[in-house]
């Protein structure tokens, strides 16, 4: 059994996180001790970690729970899993395509000011107070 800290520890997860999950029923309430301290065991640690790893991909707390939901039915095809994640795939590549057409627009903005011209001049606020400068959507 784990202390609410020592589970923080071990999943990488802060203590607040874990509170949170427990609140939005991702994970389990835990046991409590006498003295009304959590207690958990590998179970909740295993699925902090499944938790953890799926934020740090980007999926939202609503796909891991339904993730988690599909993981109570072994017996059920995984094409609901397979189709979650290939949103969040499809979600993924659309915020890098933004993400490059944005390093784009920044690096020309960066380009047409070397800083040593005066503020009254300067590209880069000009171009940020006028979208219209713009060369594409971003």
């Amino acid at each position: 059994m784990f202390s609410i800290g020592v589970l923080s520890k071990q999943a990488g997860v802060k203590v607040p996180t874990i509170r949170y999950y427990e609140q939005i029923g991702l994970i389990d309430p835990p046991f409590r001790t006498e003295g009304n301290q959590r207690r958990y065991g590998e179970a909740s640690l295993e699925r902090l970690k499944f938790i953890k790893h799926a934020r740090d991909l980007g999926f939202s707390i609503e796909a891991i729970g339904a993730l988690i939901e599909l993981n109570h039915h072994p017996d059920k095809s995984c094409a609901e899993a397979s189709q979650i994640a290939r949103q969040q795939l499809l979600d993924t590549q659309h915020k890098i395509a933004s993400l490059k057409r944005l390093e784009v627009e920044l690096q020309r903005i960066t380009d047409h000011c070397h800083g040593d011209g005066m503020v009254s001049d300067c590209y880069v606020l000009s171009a940020l107070s006028d979208h219209g400068k713009c060369t594409s959507e971003h």
